[in-house]
């Protein structure tokens, strides 16, 4: 992660998933699309930039955290 900084969007997002973790991807995907006006395919993006960069973690559809919002903070 390396000091990696959260753009506005990306904080957004995060903060849902530092709210709502543990949830399936359905559940990311239902959430995002009512909060944040995206489609699914957007949702998958960001989930895997963040989940490339080690804030989250998704594994048989389940979407937890490795970095929580007091760590980043």
């Amino acid at each position: 992660m390396e000091n990696y900084q959260l753009g506005v969007i990306e904080s957004k997002f995060a903060d849902l998933i530092w709210d709502h973790a543990p949830m399936t991807t359905r559940q990311l995907v239902e959430l995002c699309a009512k909060e944040l006006d995206w489609k699914r395919t957007t949702t998958y993006s960001v989930l895997k930039k963040l989940c490339d960069k080690g804030f989250f973690r998704m594994e048989n559809k389940v979407v937890s955290v490795l970095v929580t919002k007091a760590e980043y903070n």
